[in-house]
């Protein structure tokens, strides 16, 4: 079977998935990737599923070599990267040759960066996983010298392809839904919430970010008095001065603090790469609304799959242009000069 083989690794490198959505009556969040919309573009322009492991690389990558010619795509953060000195495009398919050099360096967009490659990391599953769960201590972080298994490229010639560039890196609008604790904070703490301009706080890691703001927390009166119950990606939960947290994949399951509101999972994708210092604004929904934007990750999938535009190369940057069929019949030279 195909090998990755990892020679050099930032702090943040981990398999991941979609998760196990199964396991949270027993206390295990979901987990997974930060950014499972960065999963289903991968999977789109591969032309694979969505359900295959990644590496997840939080704002530093690595350097990567294989021993078997195959496909690879770069998604969620842009990340500086090239193979052997030349450049690898973001959001598009590449041939990466067996034995070439990866390299893959800071975010200069979004936070968490994705390595997808056409046959899927292959390790072992953990209950029904691949993806390392750091809370639960579940995996871990890979490092330099790693080496893991691939599953075979399954259309090897699968035209190479690239999607539009969408900006959902930035921050910008946040839309929200209330939750079972909403009605906790007063109406003027919910106005105040949708009308402050928040900032991504440096402090954040897999379990959720901070958001910073000018101005007097959000706080409750209730918020001593409430019972520990079901906390989901998306929660936004305040701490007892009125700081809020967007919880994220590795959260934990229960918890006692008041929260607010969740971001839709449509929007949670751009909480999760907004990078530190990034504006963000919350957008209240009411739950109508909100059921109305879900989308399953099928449907999603057909979306970008219709999206994918073909990679039209530079004939400059073909390291092998001399074994493409350029030429598809033959002529005695003077087609021109015949009646």
């Amino acid at each position: 079977m195909p090998q990755l083989s990892i020679h050099s690794a930032g702090p943040g490198l981990t398999i991941q998935d979609m998760g196990r959505p199964r396991w949270t009556a027993q206390g295990l969040s979901t987990g997974g990737a930060a950014d499972r919309l960065a999963l289903i573009e991968a999977a789109a322009l591969l032309g694979t599923r969505p359900s295959q492991a990644v590496i997840e690389m939080m704002g530093m990558g690595g350097t990567f070599s294989t021993d078997q010619d195959t496909r690879i795509v770069l998604t969620g953060a842009v990340m500086q990267a090239d193979i052997d000195g030349t450049p690898v495009p973001h959001n598009t398919t590449q041939h990466l040759p067996g034995g070439a050099k990866l390299s893959i360096g800071g975010a200069r967009q979004g936070v968490f960066g994705y390595l997808s490659l056409a046959g899927g990391i292959t390790t072992p599953p953990v209950m029904d996983s691949r993806a390392t769960h750091l809370t639960a201590g579940i995996g871990r972080r890979l490092e330099a010298g790693d080496t893991l298994s691939l599953g075979m490229d399954p259309d090897p010639h699968r035209p190479l392809a690239q999607l539009p560039k969408i900006d959902r890196l930035s921050g910008g609008t946040i839309r929200i839904m209330p939750g079972p604790q909403t009605e906790l904070f007063s109406a003027n703490t919910q106005a105040a919430l949708a009308k402050t301009t928040f900032h991504r706080s440096p402090r954040g890691n897999r379990q959720g970010i901070r958001l910073d703001h000018d101005g007097n927390g959000f706080t409750t009166s209730g918020g001593l008095s409430i019972t520990s119950d079901l906390i989901v990606p998306g929660d936004i939960q305040m701490t007892g001065d009125g700081v809020p947290y967007v919880l994220l994949a590795e959260c934990q399951t229960i918890g006692g603090y008041p929260r607010i509101g969740t971001v839709i999972p449509a929007d949670l994708p751009k909480v999760a790469q907004a990078m530190p210092g990034a504006t963000l604004q919350f957008q209240w929904l009411t739950v109508a609304e909100a059921d109305a934007t879900a989308t399953s990750d099928a449907a999603i999938l057909q979306t970008l799959t219709q999206m994918c535009q073909p990679l039209i190369r530079d004939p400059h940057d073909i390291p092998d242009l001399l074994s493409y069929q350029l030429i598809s019949g033959a002529t005695p030279g003077d087609d021109l000069e015949r009646p």
